[in-house]
Order: structure tokens, then sequence, then C-alpha cells
């Protein structure tokens, strides 16, 4: 896949289908919008485009009510490119940006700097200043400058819709079955794993301490996962998400995993962990003995889990 920052430069695209939006998570919606962008390229022998915004335009709009990111931009764009979309396009999303009225931004970038001949858009799509532009303000000005607009219907599993907005909600209060569903996939981190204290080891439990890429979504807890490195080798393993209050107070939330039945030296490589079920709240225990006795009952859910 052919990643294009910004506009200016842009070359010219045979036939571009073009799918809008942010795309943070790449869910079950987003990629329902991405196969019917793809189906709409292939049938008029066009390129399946997808164009995004960097940030996310609410960093901009409303910084206080920003949302954490569910994918880096990184993650974002390998997942786009696994739904089989041709180019993606970030528009750097300026103050200048969010000033530009709805038909300023169809006007500028759509027709005039991508020429889009198609574009795809999800149900609730709005775009432009103030968020004026709606589905019925895009099928007009697509009747005047000549692309066709088709809308992708919302996407429900079991009368949930799949949303961004959904999935963090789930993640936040440790739901990893509700986000599974609408991710179509685990939730995951993706990182670097980092020295740390290396309190593990002295207990014959180590772990590898995973920086994150982006805030983190994921409420605390001990979670049953699979880490995932560069090569692709996915390993059992269990995490543990918070402050670790039984040897520290008012410390940093960290991300530790311990991969089952496996040593080898992780630092500074970049991972993914995919989080398959929580197993149990955050606790704090009387002892390090307690937390060791805790953490082999951790490592047997965590099994039963990933079985």
């Amino acid at each position: 896949m052919d990643v294009f920052d910004g506009v200016d430069a842009l070359p010219a695209l045979p036939t571009p289908v073009v799918a809008l939006g942010n795309f943070d998570g790449v869910h079950l919606g987003h990629r329902a919008l991405f196969a019917a962008t793809i189906r709409a390229a292939r049938a008029i022998g066009g390129t399946a485009v997808a164009l995004t915004f960097a940030p996310h335009p609410s960093t901009i709009l409303a910084p206080a009510r920003a949302p954490r990111l569910l994918t880096a931009r990184a993650r974002k764009l390998e997942l786009i490119a696994a739904a089989g979309i041709d180019a993606t396009v970030i528009v750097p999303f300026t103050p200048a940006t969010a000033q530009l009225s709805a038909d300023e931004f169809i006007d500028g970038i759509v027709v005039r700097a991508l020429a889009a001949r198609h574009v795809v858009v999800g149900w609730d799509f709005c775009y432009g200043r103030a968020r004026a532009g709606t589905v019925e303000t895009l099928r007009a000005h697509g009747a005047r400058a000549g692309f066709a607009v088709e809308v992708v219907d919302k996407v429900e599993i079991d009368g949930a819709v799949a949303s961004s907005t959904g999935i963090r909600a789930a993640l936040t209060i440790g739901d990893v079955a509700a986000a599974r569903q609408l991710l179509g996939r685990p939730p995951e981190v993706t990182g670097v794993v980092v020295h740390g204290k290396k309190l593990g080891r002295t207990i014959g439990v180590p772990t590898a301490n995973v920086a994150p890429d982006t805030e983190l979504v994921l409420g605390p807890g001990i979670y049953a996962c699979r880490l995932v490195t560069a090569d692709g080798i996915a390993r059992d393993a269990v995490a543990s998400l918070g402050t670790n209050p039984t040897v520290t107070q008012n410390g940093p939330i960290v991300l530790e995993v311990h991969v089952l039945d496996w040593q080898g030296d992780l630092y500074d490589q970049r991972v993914r962990v995919d989080v398959i079920a929580r197993l149990r709240d955050e606790a704090r225990f009387d002892g390090l003995d307690a937390l060791v006795a805790q953490i082999a009952r951790d490592i047997a859910a965590a099994r039963a889990a990933l079985a």
C-alpha cells in the first residue's frame, strides 16, 4: 500500500475511489467501508484510497475531550493495508483545516487534490467547519462536481454498533469480549519493550515492560494475552496493567507481560500484545509471598483462557 503525507505533492492516482474517515482501530465498521471502496474501485479499474487525518481532529477541535487512540499511526496503516486498500492519504489536521467549510473541504481535497470519482462514507459521516457537512450535503455536492457517493450502513454485532467510541468504552471497563466483537479481532497494545525495575526476575516471573505507542485505553487489571514479536510469532502470556500496589505506592501505570514457558531478550523490540481475556482486578497483597502465590494462580487461569 502506498502512503502519502498531505495532498500538496500528491501524484495522480488512477480513477480514485475514496473512503473518508478517521479509522481509529480499523474495526468491523471501517472494514465494511473499505470493502465497499475496493468493490467500487475494482468495478471501474480504479484505485481504492483511504483518506484520513493526523492528528485526530478532536485534538484540535476539543483537546480536553480528545479520545485515547486505539491504534497508533503505524499500526493503523498496517490494518488498512491488510484490508486491501491500495493507497492511504494522510491529511494534516491543523487549525486551518478545522476552519474549512464543508464545501471547501470537498472541493479542495476530494475534488481537486484527489480527483475522486466515487466517495464512500459511513452512515454518520460529518465534515467541514462545525461538522456542517452531512451525508445529504455530500450527495448534493457529488451531483454538482461529478462524483458518486456511496453510504455504508452501520455494522451491528448483537445489537451493538461497531464504533471506536463503543470499543473505547468497553476497554475502559475491561470488557475484552465486547471490544473483540466490535473490532473483529483481539484488542491490542503496541509498543517497545523497555527496562523496568526487574522485580519479576527476582521472584521467578520475568516480565517484558511494554511502553505503549499511545495512551492506554484498556483499564487496569490482569489479562490473558499473546505477545507478538516483529517476526510474527505469537506466544501465550499473562499481563499486569496497573501500578503494582504491592511493591509501589502511587506508582505510574505500567504494562508488564510474562511470556509463558519462554525465555529470551525482548529489550528494545517493538511488540504487540493481543488481549484475549480479563482475569481479575488489580489488587494489593500482603507481601511478596502472597503476590507470588497469586501470580501462579493467574498463570494457571491464563493457560485455561488461552487453551
